[in-house]
């Protein structure tokens, strides 16, 4: 490891969620690298990196699985019917983790508390639209729907908490979404729905820009 980058936070990864259930004391000192670019528990102090803080179990470990997976060939990917996810920085981190390690590390940061953020006033408004009502002209749903009005997410489903996180790593992950909807290199384990791919691609940046903003005032 052990420098987790698991994502948006944002968002997304929306079918086959992992089952959750680990020790969260044996976590904490499994992550004990990931301080490095996650911050004490999880509440990272580099806009780059997400705050992992509060983040449901079910997300974290099929992220980290994910992450695993993303470095494994295309063969060996089809093989293990798993829907990688490439992130340079965590290139090798979790080679040496079991399921069990990761559960651990996940029930660990799933038992921290998240800090806030704070929303650029000059994007409030329209970030708020977007996240409750969607953008009806171009088919994107409301945030709200997986997400919650608050930012909570769903655990129980595996949709991931997103308020109080990191503008820059929110907008982020939506372009690298968008990406992948294109055809481009990005963000595509999302599922066979690919709920998140489809939301992103119709965004424009400054779409994009004022939700990500919104969300990281919302907690």
């Amino acid at each position: 490891m052990k420098k987790l980058l698991v994502g948006f936070l944002v968002i997304a990864g929306f079918t086959g969620f992992a089952q959750a259930g680990g020790n969260a004391a044996a976590g904490k000192n499994k992550a004990a690298t990931c301080v490095a670019c996650h911050g004490e528990g999880g509440n990272s102090i580099v806009p780059t990196f997400p705050k992992l803080a509060g983040q449901n179990e079910r997300y974290l470990v099929k992220q980290l699985k994910d992450i695993q997976c993303g470095y494994l060939s295309a063969q060996e990917q089809k093989a293990q019917k798993c829907n990688g996810r490439a992130v340079p920085t965590m290139a090798g981190q979790l080679d040496n983790f079991n399921d069990a390690d990761l559960a651990d590390i996940a029930a660990y940061y799933a038992s921290q508390a998240a800090s806030g953020g704070q929303a650029k006033a000059a994007n409030a408004a329209k970030g708020e639209e977007i996240y409750r009502a969607g953008i009806r002209s171009k088919g994107v749903a409301a945030c709200t729907a997986c997400h919650s009005p608050t930012g909570k997410g769903n655990a129980p489903a595996g949709y991931p908490a997103l308020g109080g996180q990191y503008a820059d790593y929110i907008a982020a992950q939506l372009r690298a979404f968008r990406a992948a909807a294109d055809g481009l290199p990005g963000r595509a384990n999302d599922g066979d729905t690919k709920i998140m791919r489809d939301v992103a691609y119709r965004m424009s940046d400054s779409e994009i820009d004022a939700v990500a903003s919104y969300i990281s005032g919302l907690y």
